[in-house]
């Protein structure tokens, strides 16, 4: 098995400061915006998002969390592993424009799974997604509005993000 890095600390810092960029360009400012992350990793890329856009837009942006555990339809296939907390920010997320942030984007199952709790919750004026790394291999037809990374991988492959708050180090990696 090798592992080789594809994103060191500068790397992923340059990528969350653009994606904090371009979700502040297309919501013209941080009014009305909630970033929602999906447990484990992207619950941490979005308070890193969140203080990135509260940083440029000059004004705080709620962040929450919001698991999709039992949300998922492979559950079956895939061992579960324990449901995390949803928060969501005090002011709800009914008429907000709400970005899911999340790690890696493989086959979409995941942030189908999200859109399917989003609904349990509220109605959002509009979902949009960020995400550190797109790897390919759709398999639901869900894009992201914001990439850190294309990744082009096979199947085969294993993309890890490692971040310093739950790993103690800052890195993305492919292992084949």
């Amino acid at each position: 098995m090798s592992t080789r890095t594809v994103l060191h600390e500068a790397d992923i810092a340059r990528a969350l400061t653009r994606i904090s960029h371009e979700i502040l360009e297309s919501n013209k400012g941080p009014e009305g915006l909630v970033l929602l992350g999906i447990p484990t990793r992207g619950v941490t890329l979005a308070h890193r998002v969140g203080a990135l856009v509260a940083e440029f837009g000059g004004a705080p942006v709620p962040v929450g969390s919001l698991d999709v555990t039992m949300y998922r339809d492979d559950l079956h296939r895939n061992p579960t592993r324990a449901p995390q907390p949803t928060q969501i920010p005090a002011g709800g997320i009914d008429g907000k424009v709400v970005v899911l942030v999340d790690d890696v984007l493989f086959s979409g199952r995941s942030i189908r799974a999200a859109l399917d709790a989003l609904q349990d919750i509220g109605r959002p004026a509009a979902v949009r997604l960020a995400t550190l790394v797109d790897r390919g291999h759709r398999e639901l037809p869900i894009r992201p509005d914001f990439v850190g990374k294309n990744l082009p991988s096979s199947r085969d492959e294993r993309v890890n993000v490692r971040l310093a708050e739950t790993d103690g180090v800052e890195e993305v990696t492919i292992e084949s």
